[in-house]
């Protein structure tokens, strides 16, 4: 094997390693409680999380919530709709609970015993859903001590508004599952006599779009100045463990460019804007974003306390009130799936909380298409792990022209060994003679010694666009295949499909002709060891491809090698 394809090869693998140990970084000691694994996991047991102490340390607003006593009872109001189960409580009219009825915290169909899997798998037995894997995901993560997500305050006025205050509702509960229409809920309150507040919620029945209008109403005789403050809390329990692919922490969309905090890293306040389009607290696969009026006038403030309270602070434009006049702020939120399709409908850039981002540039539009036309594939045979299988061969067919010129071409350099020895062996003392008797016996027999690389650098954009594909996109979470993967998005429990993978990899070493030293040949046969630790934690999806591209690539050389014999 001559030097320069050696590189490559060392090349494609380093690029592997540098992906997996400096782009996808091990899970921080210190990080926030994951949605799919929010002890938050019913409406029941948001009201019985342990408190936080407050501390000399502690935010103003939780020392002013246990010196609050003569505050009204807070209650809850519960709203329904065909895609989430939402609880508000009157305490600072803001949500306690939110939950997807459409996505579990755990895998319906996984299981920690392969038996069972394969024996349903073959009998047609469904695999029976445990209440653990049934619970819905929760996307609001908060202990009583804290102020709920959503509240508003207005630090600057007088009287203060707190963000625990307890409002008033005009409604009990909203039972949407059954309509199609908007429905509002509308909370109020009076501050002293000298402020009306109203925050009026208009849920859409169709999608996970909320509507926040609040209405600041002057009943004094003098000229009030307001600048609005709507917060979303989120409670980063330390001995939660975390995925280590997620970036899970605060997001903001500021001056056309995705802004993101790890909660590990929110060390200090971080303030960013104007011009924030829109920002929130984010997960792998859901997130919660509060959207501005005015994006050129906002501001956004991340910052985590002592109490592992992350709080992420949406700034809206200072305005004047007039006496016995209103003013009113215009939100929109959305609480729901990162699904690209329908972030992309927002028209807001919310699809670029998508992480397909990637260290090498284009590669993000890459990840789309293949994102696209997967699901494409997904409406005709109901299986992405069948789409993915069908994906690796069209893209086999594709590049299959140029694996036969690098097949040939190494099958040539292997012809040309013996001469490239007896010029290494003529001009041993001449370094430059050497290469330039090479570079003419390559011409004279028509040998391209970069041609057999280049599939393998093909190879490498279309794997880590895959790779992205398969990490991020909530389409593929919890998307069984077949036996004992039920999760595509995730690592092969038992390893079986890396441990294949890694033979057909040395299948297709062994078969590779060999144009260099016979030592460098043999060391090469480890590589498909290293690969397989490499794989060992990848998505079961990912690896089907590589597996199956393996496996294609032998019957490639074997077609190959028959067409030259004969």
């Amino acid at each position: 094997m001559d030097k320069r394809t050696i590189l490559a090869v060392v090349l494609s693998l380093a690029v592997l390693l540098i992906y997996q140990m400096f782009f996808a970084p091990p899970a921080p000691k210190h990080a926030a409680v994951p949605a799919q694994e929010s002890k938050q996991a019913s409406i029941d047991t948001a009201s019985k999380s342990p408190a936080i102490p407050v501390t000399a340390a502690a935010p103003k607003f939780a020392a002013k919530q246990i010196s609050a006593k003569k505050e009204a009872a807070p209650k809850d109001i519960k709203v329904e709709t065909e895609n989430y189960t939402a609880i508000f409580s009157t305490r600072g009219a803001a949500l306690k609970s939110f939950q997807l009825k459409g996505y579990q915290k755990e895998c319906i169909k996984c299981t920690d015993d392969i038996y069972p899997v394969i024996k349903n798998s073959l009998t047609g037995t469904k695999q029976p859903a445990t209440a653990k894997n049934k619970e819905p995901i929760e996307l609001v993560a908060v202990n009583e001590s804290m102020p709920y997500p959503l509240a508003i305050t207005f630090p600057e006025s007088a009287p203060e508004i707190a963000a625990d205050s307890v409002y008033n509702a005009d409604v009990t509960n909203l039972d949407m599952k059954n309509s199609k229409e908007k429905q509002r809920l509308v909370f109020s309150r009076i501050f002293n006599g000298k402020i009306k507040v109203e925050k009026i919620f208009t849920f859409n029945p169709d999608n996970y779009s909320i509507a926040l209008d609040v209405r600041v109403s002057n009943l004094t005789d003098s000229t009030l100045t307001q600048i609005p403050h709507l917060n979303w809390y989120e409670y980063a329990d330390p001995k939660q463990v975390v995925d280590r692919y997620s970036k899970e922490g605060p997001v903001a969309y500021v001056s056309k460019a995705i802004k993101r905090k790890k909660v590990s890293d929110l060390s200090a306040d971080t303030t960013l804007g104007p011009d924030v389009s829109w920002g929130g607290f984010e997960k792998k696969y859901f997130m919660a974003v509060i959207i501005p009026q005015d994006p050129s006038l906002t501001s956004i403030n991340m910052s985590k306390d002592s109490n592992n309270m992350v709080s992420v602070d949406i700034k809206g434009t200072k305005s004047t009130i007039p006496p016995n006049q209103s003013d009113s702020l215009s939100y929109a939120l959305f609480i729901g799936p990162k699904d690209y399709s329908l972030l992309k409908k927002q028209g807001i850039s919310l699809e670029e909380a998508i992480e397909f981002d990637s260290f090498i540039p284009g590669l993000k539009w890459l990840s789309i298409g293949l994102l696209i036309f997967i699901k494409f594939l997904y409406q005709y045979i109901s299986n992405y792990g069948v789409a993915i299988i069908i994906l690796t061969i069209l893209i086999k067919l594709i590049f299959w022209p140029l694996g036969n010129i690098s097949y040939r071409s190494m099958k040539e350099m292997q012809k040309l060994q013996p001469k490239l020895t007896e010029l290494k062996e003529k001009y041993k003392n001449d370094q430059a003679k050497i290469g330039q008797e090479t570079m003419a016996l390559y011409k004279a027999h028509k040998v391209n010694p970069l041609s057999g690389c280049l599939p393998m650098l093909i190879q490498i954009p279309v794997f880590i666009g895959l790779y992205n594909t398969l990490l991020y996109a909530i389409e593929l979470r919890h998307s069984p295949f077949f036996w004992w993967i039920q999760d595509l998005s995730a690592k092969d429990p038992y390893y079986i499909t890396p441990i294949i993978m890694g033979a057909t990899q040395f299948i297709q070493q062994k078969m590779t002709p060999s144009t260099g030293d016979p030592n460098m040949a043999k060391m090469m046969l480890i590589m498909p060891i290293v690969f397989t630790f490499i794989f060992l934690n990848f998505p079961a999806g990912l690896v089907i491809y590589w597996l199956l591209n393996n496996v294609l690539s032998i019957g490639q050389q074997i077609y190959i090698n028959k067409k030259i014999v004969n």
